[in-house]
């Protein structure tokens, strides 16, 4: 079983992936940020560094579901199913252009044909976490990242509100697996009995799949 989880910055997919791959006694692989040299850059200037950061992603993502998709059982904190959605809001914005934008998705298209040929070609189940704004922008506040805080930063909250209004619709239309949609809002992971909670939506989920 290859799974992956989803949601926006801060909802708490890192969590939510570290209890999955205990659960199933697997692997899981983190998203690339802790070691992101980019990452910071793109903070303090987007317009600059956005297409630079949307390529390392898509670089480190593909490295990573194509190792996933090989080995027997895996859990994916973020995926290259979500990536565009990155790109086409930075896009949006003008921290992207238009050139740079058809360079994306060629390379993007590419990567996706080479997955096709791979003998496990999608993952399992994808596992979208949700909770409301306020949530969204505690946790943030709360994990303390420096480039992260939107205090007297109105930009960068704006810019967390767009993403997690882009989520759902993103949620919404993704078909590359079954999906599940949980709340890590009711069910705060930080809580024992929430955890189990979870893993026995995840466990019923996949039962059906199976």
């Amino acid at each position: 079983m290859v799974i992956i989880t989803a949601g926006t910055i801060g909802v708490g997919k890192t969590t939510l992936t570290g209890l999955i791959a205990e659960h199933m006694g697997t692997q899981a692989f983190y998203e690339p940020v802790g070691d992101n040299p980019v990452l910071p850059l793109y903070y303090s200037d987007p317009k600059q560094y956005g297409f630079l950061l949307q390529i390392y992603f898509l670089n480190r993502r593909f490295d990573m579901i194509k190792q996933a998709l090989a080995d027997d059982n895996n859990v994916l904190d973020r995926s290259i199913y979500e990536d565009a959605l990155f790109t086409e809001e930075n896009h949006k914005d003008g921290n992207i252009s238009d050139a740079e934008m058809d360079v994306y998705t060629s390379l993007l298209d590419n990567m996706m044909a080479e997955l096709q040929k791979m003998p496990k070609k999608a993952p399992d189940l994808m596992v979208y976490a949700e909770t409301d704004f306020e949530t969204i922008l505690y946790r943030i506040k709360k994990r303390g990242r420096n480039y992260e805080q939107f205090e007297n930063n109105q930009g960068l909250r704006d810019y967390y509100f767009k993403m997690w209004s882009a989520y759902r619709d993103w949620f919404d239309d993704y078909d590359a697996s079954p999906k599940l949609k949980i709340d890590l809002q009711t069910y705060d992971l930080e809580q024992k009995d929430n955890q189990q909670v979870i893993l026995n939506q995840i466990d019923d989920a996949l039962k059906a799949i199976r």
